[in-house]
């Protein structure tokens, strides 16, 4: 019924549990378990952190502080800084990438022009002659900019 009530799973319900992102429930005689209701603002807490970037395992550390009656706000401050200057990191990368696929496809272009059909231009192969590149984004970022330009 909780996590129905925040949209999550109920594995994610217990994966925040081990975490320790959330205090283990009470259990009624029949197992079942009975969260208070503050595990709903908990809950909303959590979902917003991890929506700007915090990692669960950060959300632990802060949370385990703030339980314990401390003031972690300048940690969450310096995370979300990092968090940040992440993301700036990504968007340049992002920028590099998309500004080299742009001048690919110009050469492309020309060269598409340039080849009689039904003849091969040979793009694929081009690319795999070409000079290795140090990659300007790291794998799993090339894996989402692949799978947002397949759609």
């Amino acid at each position: 019924m909780l996590a129905k009530l925040v949209g999550i799973s109920t594995d994610t319900l217990r994966l925040y549990e081990r975490k320790g992102l959330l205090r283990s429930p009470m259990r009624t005689d029949n197992g079942y378990r009975c969260y208070s209701p503050d595990c709903v603002v908990r809950l909303r807490l959590i979902r917003a952190a991890l929506s700007i970037g915090f990692t669960l395992d950060e959300l632990a550390k802060i949370l385990k502080i703030r339980d314990a009656g401390g003031a972690p706000c300048h940690k969450v401050r310096d995370l979300a800084i990092s968090k940040l200057a992440g993301l700036e990191q990504h968007i340049r990368q992002l920028a590099l990438l998309r500004d080299q696929l742009r001048n690919l496809l110009k050469s492309w272009d020309r060269l598409l022009k340039e080849t009689p059909q039904p003849q091969r231009a040979g793009l694929l192969e081009m690319l795999a002659a070409a000079p290795a590149k140090p990659r300007i984004l790291p794998a799993h970022l090339y894996a989402v900019v692949t799978r947002e330009t397949r759609r």
